[in-house]
């Protein structure tokens, strides 16, 4: 389950991104969640991913 505030996802995003997986799209794959979903959560609140960084800012 992955937190429905859109500040504790960044949080929870960034983090699992930092110490558990090369990329988000391997994230989503693997917690079974909606890139899409989380991409418009993240894009309410300003934040986009940036692969480079592998998180998003």
């Amino acid at each position: 389950m992955i937190p429905n505030d859109p500040m504790m996802l960044l949080s929870y995003v960034n983090t699992q991104l930092r110490d558990f997986y090369p990329d988000f799209q391997s994230l989503c794959r693997d917690k079974g969640i909606d890139e899409q979903e989380v991409t418009e959560k993240l894009r309410g609140i300003d934040y986009a991913y940036d692969e480079k960084l592998n998180r998003f800012v």
